[in-house]
């Protein structure tokens, strides 16, 4: 009769559990890092696991509001309901409590959460799996579970406090330290850094800093370095644009030179550079970047007439068929 009252308990406590969880609720065991930056006001959550595509579930950003990462037995909940609740006027750790309240398996739950003034409230479950932890600071909270070594927020944090640098640099740092101690337990595979504003404008392509992922990568923190150095370089394009739309083509030079440092092999930020000379009536130096384009890639050249007919490159008919013969 014992035996029956045990294996129907079993039975039924599994059946509990399974129900507490949703098929949107992935097992992302992770480290993270939820910080801002007290000179620019921005604030970043970033984030490395052994789990596909892990920025798709943990993490969560408003500018204006906040940032938050769940992860563990992730509910995705904990992020848009947490903005939603910050932007209501609650602190991050009012927040927290009115989730974690209406949360059956908040045991299972870890989640940081900051809001624009820096405050935080971190929750680790007492059910996460081992090594699982977290520590706060200043204007940031560190988290991770599943880690080989009890040694990985320590090491987060420490590195986030000494880095110097823009938030993004200290927020991959806080990661590359994580990592160090060996971080998860089943290695890596993906990672994210995001980035909003601390005062918002309303339009989300202004309000959004930085919003790079990584899905699937064996180097995944590697690659995310890289890419936060490509984004810079675009960023310095794209002030260029603006400085070349605006007719300034000075700013936009300098722009344009900025960005080329960072990606000297990309043919386009080269090419624009060329059509900034071109405007400035530096037709020598033009010519020569342009003719090692045109080598390389044909189009380029076919480019030239189009910007001409934009507007955009202002130069004689005969300067025009002097390009296109190079």
């Amino acid at each position: 009769m014992n035996k029956v009252c045990l294996f129907i308990s079993l039975i039924l406590s599994q059946t509990l559990f399974a129900q507490s969880f949703k098929k949107s609720e992935p097992f992302t065991h992770t480290y993270s890092i939820v910080a801002r930056d007290s000179i620019t006001g921005e604030m970043g959550v970033a984030v490395q696991s052994h789990w596909f595509s892990v920025g798709t579930s943990v993490v969560y950003g408003e500018a204006g509001v906040g940032v938050v990462a769940t992860q563990s037995l992730t509910k995705p909940d904990y992020g848009p309901k947490g903005l939603a609740l910050m932007k209501q006027g609650l602190s991050p750790q009012q927040a927290m409590n009115a989730l974690i309240a209406n949360d059956r398996g908040e045991a299972y739950r870890q989640v940081g959460m900051l809001n624009v003034k820096g405050e935080v409230a971190t929750h680790t479950g007492s059910l996460c799996i081992t090594e699982a932890g977290h520590r706060q600071g200043k204007n940031y909270s560190v988290q991770a579970n599943m880690m080989l070594n009890a040694t990985v927020w320590d090491a987060m944090a420490n590195a986030f406090e000494k880095t110097k640098g823009t938030l993004s640099e200290r927020l991959l740092a806080s990661l590359k330290a994580a990592q160090a101690e060996k971080g998860d337990i089943r290695g890596k595979q993906s990672a994210v850094i995001l980035i909003v504003s601390g005062t918002a404008t309303g339009n989300s392509w202004e309000d959004t800093v930085m919003d790079l992922r990584v899905d699937d990568n064996e180097n995944p923190l590697l690659e995310l370095e890289r890419l936060m150095t490509v984004n810079k370089a675009y960023n310095f394009m794209n002030n260029g644009d603006l400085a070349m739309e605006e007719g300034n083509s000075k700013k936009a030079e300098e722009e344009y030179l900025k960005a080329q440092r960072l990606f000297p092999e990309n043919l386009e930020m080269q090419y624009w550079y060329a059509i900034n000379l071109l405007n400035n009536k530096d037709f020598k130096k033009a010519h020569s970047i342009l003719k090692s384009i045109f080598k390389k890639d044909e189009n380029w050249r076919v480019l030239i007439p189009r910007l001409v007919k934009s507007k955009l490159l202002s130069i004689t008919k005969t300067e025009e068929d002097v390009l296109m013969k190079l």
